[in-house]
C-alpha cells in the first residue's frame, strides 16, 4: 500500500525534525482545510487521529462510497449497552478530512486516544462530552483555551476571534498556523497545567505511547491530528515507564464499536452527545465552498426563501452580498462571517423580519442532514432486523420530523404500525402517535417520526431481549407483565401488545391481568384499568386480532366495577369527587366500546320507575342501574350525581321528565348552595352541556330559578364553580344562553315547539336517515360502525 503512495517530499526548510503535530479545533472547517493542506505538503507515511484506539478495525469503512457524514463511532459496554459513548465526525471535521486523505492515498490510519474500554469503565459521561476521572476534583477550575487566547489578543468573543484567525483565513504557509497555535498552547499548559481536565493527563499518556509505536514503524514521517490543547503534551519528552504508570490499574470493560449515522442537529446541541457546534450547516458550507462562499450562501438562502413563497430577486442577492462585505469591513473582519451574512439576510432578503430568518437558521444554518453508514458496518442482530424491516416497509429514517398517516386497512401500513409500536415497547421511540381527525383506534393512525442518533444505543440495549424486533418486543412485554406494579400498568401493556400485534405475548399479559384484577378490590383502580382494555378490544377488531380472551377479562372487570363503584363514590371530598366523576365518564365510554353485541341491548327510555333496570342481565343494563343508583345516592357528591343524570339523559335511559325531577330535587331550597352548584357542574359541565341547556329550556328555567334564589351571602361561595362550568362553553353557546335568559320566562312556555323557527317539536326519523348514505361516502366504511 505504501509503495503505491506518491513519494514524500523533504521536510520544509526551518521545520524541526520529529512527527508532525497538527493541533485543531474539533469540527472546524478552517482547521479541516488547514489539515488537508499540511498533509499534502508533508506527505506523512502514517496518520494518527484522536479517537478510541479500538476503532482501528473500523477505519477502512470510512472509504466506503456508502459512508456519508455526519457519522459517529459508537462504543458500548457489552454487559451494559446503556453505557455508551459517541465520537461524531462531520464532513468539515479535521479528523474526518485526515482519515479520508490518508485512505485515498493508501496511508495507514490509526486512532491514538484512550481505548473505549477504559473510557466507559471510568464512569458516566459529562454533559460536555468528557468523562469523570476516578478521584478527579470536579470543582476544579476548567479553563477554555480559546477564551484565554482571545482575551490575550484583545478580543471579547472567542468564537469570533477563532473564526477570524482560523476559519476565515486565506491561503498561507500550510504549517505555520499549526506551529503558532502549538506555541500558544504550550504557554497555556505551562501556566494552567491540565486546566481543570485531569483526565487529559491519562489520555495524553496513551497518545504518547501510540505515537512511539508509530515512530518505531514509520520513523518521524508520522502526522498526528488532535485537539490543539494536547499538542504540548505530545511534544513533551517523557519515559515509557512514566506513561504506562499513569495507565496502570485503570478499570476496563468489554466493549463493542461500530459506525452509526449522525445529524447536524445533534452536532448543534451542547448537552448530551452534542458537539456544541451552533451552525453546522454554515460550517459545512464553508468547507464545501471555499471559493466565493458568501455569494454561494446567499444563493442557497434565496432558493430556500423562494420555495417558501418569499419574493427574492437576483438583485436582492447581489445587494445582500454587498452588505455582508461592507459589514465585515466595518467590523474589521477578514471576510464576512455568519454574523455578517445573517444581518445581511435579515435586512435585504427577509425585509427586516425574523420570521423567514428563523426558517433560514433552521434549514440552512443548522440543517436536517442525516449521515449514512454502509451495510458492512458491525451491528447487533436486532439492528440488522430493523434495517431489513425499514427497507421492506420503505420506512426510511430521517433527521427531520415528519408526519406519517397510516391506513390500517392496507397491509404495508398495518405492518408499519406494528413495527413502530413494537419499537416503542422496546424504548426505541422513533415515532410518536398523535391525535388527528381520525384518532387512535380507527382505521387511520397518525404519527410523528424523527430518528435521533441516540436511538442506536436504545436498539443495542434492546438487543438483550431478542435478535428480531418481534421476538425482542414479545420478551420485553412478558417481562413487564410479570414485574408490573399496578393493574393499570398491565392493562396499558395489553393495549400496547394488541397495537403491536404481539399475539405471542398476550397469554402471559392476560394471565397477569386476570390474576391482578382478581386480587384488586379498589373500584378506582378497576375503573382506571377498564378504558385501556376497551380500546385494546377496539384495536383488535380494526387490526384483525383475536381478542376473545381479552374480552372475557374486560367483561369480568366491568361487572366488578358495577358492584364496587357506588360505595366507592360515597363520602368523597371535592377533589376526589372530581377525579371519580372523570372515572365515571371513562367507564361509560369503555362499556359502550365493548364489542360483544350481547352487551348492547336497547334500553327502554319510557321506564317509569327509576329503580327499575333498563333491561335484565346484560352489562349495559347493569351499568344503567349503577348510574341510577348514583343519581339517587344521598352521600354521593353533587358533581357525580349530576354527571350520572346527564349520562342517563344523553343515552336516552332517563326521560326528560325524570331529568327535570332530578334537577328540581338537586336545586331545591333545602340543598346547600355549594352542593347544588357541584350538581350543576357535573350535569352541565363538559362537552355538550351548554347545547343541552340551549335546546331544553325547561332545564334552563329550573337552573335560572335556582340561581336567582341563591342567598347573597352564599352566592360568592358558588360563583367560582359556576364560572368554571359556564366558562367552558363556546362563545356562541354562551351568547345564546344569555339571549334566552334575557328573553324572560314568559316569552315561550318551557319546552314549547316554538323555540327555534323552522323546527318541529319531534324529529322526523325517516328524513334524518336519508343523510346516512352521504355520511358513508364522506367518512368512509368505518362510519357505518
Amino acid at each position: 500500500m505504501t509503495a503505491l503512495a506518491p513519494a514524500r517530499p523533504p521536510a520544509p526548510q526551518g521545520r524541526a525534525p520529529g512527527p508532525l503535530l497538527l493541533g485543531v479545533r474539533h469540527h472546524g472547517p478552517g482547521s479541516a482545510r488547514g489539515v488537508l493542506a499540511a498533509l499534502e505538503a508533508a506527505r506523512p507515511e502514517a496518520v494518527l487521529i484522536e479517537g478510541p484506539a479500538e476503532a482501528d478495525a473500523l477505519v477502512a469503512l470510512a472509504a466506503d462510497p456508502a459512508m456519508r457524514p455526519p457519522v459517529a463511532l459508537l462504543a458500548h459496554a457489552v454487559d451494559d449497552p446503556g453505557r455508551a459513548a459517541f465520537w461524531p465526525f462531520a464532513a468539515f471535521s479535521p479528523e474526518w478530512a485526515a482519515i479520508r486523505w490518508a485512505l485515498g492515498r493508501g496511508v495507514p490510519v490509526r486512532f491514538a486516544d484512550l481505548p473505549a474500554a477504559l473510557t466507559l469503565a471510568a464512569g458516566p459521561a459529562r454533559d460536555d462530552g468528557e468523562e469523570h476521572a476516578p478521584g478527579a476534583d470536579t470543582a476544579a477550575a476548567r479553563i477554555d483555551p480559546l477564551a484565554e487566547l482571545a482575551r490575550a489578543a484583545g478580543h471579547e468573543d472567542p468564537e469570533q476571534w477563532w473564526e477570524d484567525v482560523v476559519e476565515l483565513r486565506g491561503d498561507t504557509d500550510p504549517l505555520a498556523p499549526f506551529e503558532a497555535l502549538a506555541e500558544a498552547m504550550t504557554v497555556l499548559r505551562e501556566r494552567y497545567g491540565h486546566g481543570g481536565h485531569p483526565r487529559d493527563l491519562v489520555r495524553e499518556a496513551h497518545m504518547r505511547l501510540r505515537l512511539r509505536d508509530a515512530r518505531k514503524e514509520f520513523g518521524d514521517a508520522v502526522a498526528v491530528v488532535c485537539g490543539a490543547w494536547h499538542v504540548p503534551a505530545l511534544a513533551r519528552r517523557t519515559t515509557v515507564t512514566a506513561d504506562r504508570a499513569l495507565l496502570k490499574g485503570l478499570p476496563r470493560t468489554k466493549t463493542e464499536l461500530t459506525w452509526v449515522p449522525w445529524t447536524h442537529r445533534r452536532l448543534a446541541r451542547r448537552s448530551g452527545y452534542g458537539a456544541g457546534i451552533e451552525s453546522p450547516g454554515w460550517y459545512g458550507h464553508l468547507f464545501s465552498a471555499p471559493d466565493r462562499p458568501v455569494e454561494r450562501w446567499m444563493t442557497e438562502v434565496a432558493g430556500l426563501l423562494r420555495e417558501s413563497d418569499h419574493p427574492v430577486s437576483s438583485a436582492d442577492v447581489i445587494e445582500a452580498v454587498r452588505l455582508a462585505d461592507a459589514l465585515a469591513a466595518l467590523r474589521g473582519r477578514p471576510r464576512p462571517g455568519l454574523a455578517e451574512t445573517t444581518d445581511a439576510v435579515r435586512a435585504v432578503l427577509c425585509g427586516g423580519s425574523d420570521v423567514p430568518l428563523d426558517l433560514v437558521r433552521d434549514r440552512l444554518v443548522v440543517g436536517d442532514v442525516l449521515g449514512e453508514v454502509p451495510a458492512a458496518a458491525p451491528a447487533v442482530p436486532l439492528q440488522r432486523d430493523l434495517d431489513r424491516l425499514q427497507r421492506r416497509l420503505r420506512l426510511r429514517p430521517g433527521a427531520e420530523e415528519r408526519a406519517l398517516d397510516l391506513d390500517l386497512r392496507g397491509e404495508t401500513d398495518a405492518a408499519r404500525s406494528r413495527l413502530l409500536h413494537r419499537l416503542r415497547l422496546l424504548g426505541v421511540d422513533w415515532g410518536t402517535p398523535t391525535g388527528g381527525r381520525a384518532g387512535t383506534g380507527t382505521f387511520r393512525e397518525p404519527w410523528r417520526l424523527r430518528w435521533e442518533p441516540e436511538l442506536h444505543v436504545r436498539v443495542v440495549e434492546a438487543g438483550v431481549w431478542g435478535t428480531t424486533v418481534e421476538s425482542a418486543a414479545t420478551a420485553r412485554a412478558e417481562a413487564r407483565a410479570l414485574g408490573a406494579g399496578s393493574l393499570g400498568e398491565i392493562t396499558d401493556l395489553a393495549e400496547r401488545c394488541l397495537l403491536a400485534g404481539l399475539t405471542g405475548a398476550l397469554p402471559a399479559v392476560l394471565g397477569a391481568l386476570a390474576d391482578r384484577a382478581a386480587l384488586d378490590t379498589d373500584a378506582a383502580h378497576l375503573a382506571d384499568a377498564l378504558p385501556a382494555l376497551a380500546r385494546a378490544l377496539r384495536y383488535g377488531d380494526v387490526r384483525g386480532t383475536d381478542t376473545a380472551a381479552l374480552a372475557a377479562v374486560a367483561a369480568g372487570l366491568a361487572e366488578r366495577i358495577c358492584v364496587g363503584l357506588p360505595p366507592a363514590c360515597a363520602g368523597l371530598g371535592a377533589d376526589a369527587a372530581a377525579q371519580m366523576r372523570d372515572r365515571v365518564d371513562a367507564v361509560h365510554a369503555a362499556i359502550t366500546l365493548l364489542p360483544d353485541p350481547d352487551l348492547h341491548p336497547t334500553p327502554d327510555p319510557s321506564t317509569p320507575d327509576p329503580s327499575t333496570p333498563v333491561a335484565d342481565g346484560p352489562l349495559v343494563a347493569r351499568w344503567a342501574g349503577v348510574l341510577r343508583r348514583l343519581v339517587r345516592g344521598e352521600r354521593v357528591p353533587g358533581t357525580i350525581r349530576g354527571r350520572a343524570a346527564r349520562t342517563l339523559l344523553d343515552e336516552g335511559w332517563l326521560s326528560e321528565e325524570e331529568t327535570g325531577r332530578a334537577m328540581g330535587l338537586a336545586l331545591s331550597p333545602g340543598t346547600p348552595p355549594a352542593d347544588a352548584a357541584a350538581w350543576i357542574d357535573g350535569f352541565a359541565g363538559g362537552p355538550g352541556g351548554g347545547l343541552l341547556l340551549v335546546h331544553d329550556e325547561r332545564l334552563l328555567a329550573l337552573l335560572d330559578d335556582w340561581l336567582t334564589g341563591v342567598p347573597a351571602e352564599a352566592f360568592t361561595d358558588v360563583l367560582p364553580l359556576l364560572r368554571r362550568t359556564f366558562g367552558g362553553y363556546e362563545a356562541g353557546v354562551r351568547r345564546t344562553l344569555g339571549e334566552l335568559v334575557a328573553r324572560g320566562p314568559d316569552a315561550a312556555a318551557p319546552g314549547s315547539a316554538a323555540l327555534v323557527p323552522g323546527f318541529a317539536a319531534d324529529p322526523d326519523e325517516e328524513r334524518a336517515d336519508g343523510v346516512l348514505p352521504l355520511l358513508h361516502l364522506v367518512l368512509g366504511p368505518e362510519a357505518a360502525a
